[in-house]
């Protein structure tokens, strides 16, 4: 009651009605007062002062009940509301408007509790909303980090196959799988076991390949699509066996795929179903199948920029080893044939003794071209660049066949790459050594020119010359073949112009990068 009467206080204190309920009072009192002494003074009649005072203490008692009612009624009611709004203000467990003993205030009481309930629904919406913002966030961070994790891993994986094992758990621990395989369509189009978890070691050496187009599998290789669902009983036909306990199983597929090319794909299967309503699941799982993708199509175009680098490495060491040692072997051969005839037919010891001398000469450069491609594959050019080769290169042979070798140099100058270099003198090799084997020829012309930025090689004989259609075809025109992959590795024109009877002219041209060469 105390602190009833302290609230009714402060709300009249508030409201500013205590003074003039005083007042009132008072003034009230001192009329009844000086209303009853004028009466004595004045000797009034008895009947008249008793109407006085009653009519004097109608009034106060009206006022007083008035008081007692607007206490009762409006401001008892008042402080019991502000004492209830306060405590669910202030989020008391149980608060709630009391709607008993408010007088005229009942109606707003209810209408306060209806706000108040409104408040309390909105208050617990957004305390789910929250809650939901927070689990998604989370959400989504797992998923950042798996998709990092999968980034790093496609850097820093050893193997594939280590790659793919890796990520088969974590698919598995995503969706609370009971079991998860995963398998990478091989080259003849099949479906090839890479790992699994939870799978029979005798399921899985029955299912080690697997055609494209069996069951679950091929068809989510086939739509290049994820795939949900929940009748795992085709497994178990397959494989003639309960492949799962569970009444119920969802199967979910995700194919690993990369510009349209599905190359491989997961399988896990889930006892609880209800995977598939989960976008955001189903959302990281697409993402995570397209990046490994990625690294399967990386792996397998490193795997085949392995081969062709292999394929080129032995292509270019054939070329070099027909270049160089095939060459001078020819060269030797071609003496050995003039030895002997020398000693069958004229018995010149002296002629013989200068082929043996000659043999003797090849078989030291064949030994020093071996080295030398034993080191690095690289040709026995001079030092001081491509035209002192060519000198020597031209000398060389004249001296060896007796062929009249002409050689035109219409350049001051030419520094080229080591490679280009490499190019144009095997060129040359190759063009002498069919002039000795095929042309029986009695002169040879070798020029180098330099005009206008660019190179021009010619290389021209007097011989029978040959047919140009067998050109490209496997044998003794294998060199020709050469030659034209030569020029055009370096970016130039390779030209091959021969008819029986007048001899072969063979034309290279070539801008250097950069053009360094300077005309005459």
């Amino acid at each position: 009651m105390q602190s009833e009467g302290k609230k009714i206080r402060e709300i009249l204190k508030r409201a500013r009605l205590i003074c003039p309920f005083a007042f009132s009072l008072l003034g009230l009192l001192l009329v009844y007062i000086a209303a009853f002494v004028h009466i004595r003074s004045m000797g009034m009649m008895s009947s008249d002062l008793g109407l006085l005072i009653l009519a004097v203490s109608m009034t106060l008692v009206g006022v007083i009940t008035s008081a007692v009612l607007l206490k009762n009624q409006l401001l008892r009611p008042l402080a019991r509301l502000q004492e209830s709004v306060s405590q669910v203000c202030q989020g008391e467990p149980g608060a709630q408007v009391l709607h008993e003993n408010l007088g005229v205030l009942e109606h707003l009481s209810h209408d306060i509790d209806s706000v108040y309930e409104e408040l309390s629904d909105l208050y617990e919406d957004m305390d789910n909303r929250v809650e939901r913002q927070t689990r998604r966030l989370a959400q989504k961070t797992a998923s950042l980090k798996i998709l990092y994790d999968v980034a790093a891993s496609i850097n820093q994986s050893d193997t594939l196959d280590a790659l793919l094992l890796r990520f088969l758990r974590i698919f598995k621990e995503m969706v609370n799988g009971k079991t998860a395989t995963v398998r990478l369509v091989s080259r003849d189009g099949r479906m090839r076991l890479v790992g699994a978890i939870g799978l029979d070691n005798k399921v899985a050496t029955e299912q080690e390949l697997l055609p494209v187009q069996l069951c679950q599998c091929g068809k989510a290789l086939t739509s290049a699509d994820l795939l949900c669902e929940h009748d795992a009983e085709a497994c178990s036909r397959m494989n003639n066996r309960v492949m799962f306990s569970a009444e119920q199983v969802e199967v979910i597929s995700v194919p690993l795929e990369y510009h349209d090319d599905t190359l491989g794909i997961y399988t896990i299967y889930v006892e609880q179903p209800g995977v598939s309503g989960r976008e955001d699941i189903m959302e990281l799982l697409t993402t995570i199948g397209s990046h490994l993708g990625i690294a399967i199509a990386k792996q397998r175009s490193d795997e085949e920029a392995h081969r062709l680098s292999i394929v080129e490495e032995r292509t270019a060491l054939a070329h070099e080893l027909h270049d160089s040692l095939a060459q001078t072997l020819a060269g030797l051969r071609f003496q050995v044939r003039m030895l002997a005839d020398t000693l069958t037919q004229n018995k010149d010891y002296a002629a013989a003794s200068r082929d043996l001398e000659r043999i003797k000469n090849g078989l030291d450069e064949a030994n020093r071209e071996l080295r030398a491609l034993l080191g690095n594959f690289r040709a026995p050019i001079d030092q001081r660049g491509l035209i002192p080769a060519l000198r020597r290169m031209t000398k060389r042979f004249s001296e060896e066949t007796g062929i009249q070798v002409f050689l035109q140099l219409n350049c001051r100058s030419l520094r080229l790459h080591p490679s280009e270099e490499m190019q144009m003198v095997r060129i040359v090799q190759e063009s002498l050594a069919n002039t000795r084997k095929h042309a029986q020829a009695h002169m040879v012309r070798v020029m180098l020119s330099c005009r206008d930025e660019e190179l021009q090689l010619l290389i021209e004989d007097d011989g029978v010359g040959f047919e140009q259609a067998p050109i490209g075809s496997p044998g003794e025109h294998i060199g020709l073949s050469i030659m034209e992959e030569r020029a055009r590795r370096m970016g130039g024109e390779l030209r091959i112009e021969s008819e029986p009877g007048e001899g072969t002219r063979v034309e290279m041209f070539y801008r250097p990068t950069p053009a360094i060469a300077q005309a005459e």
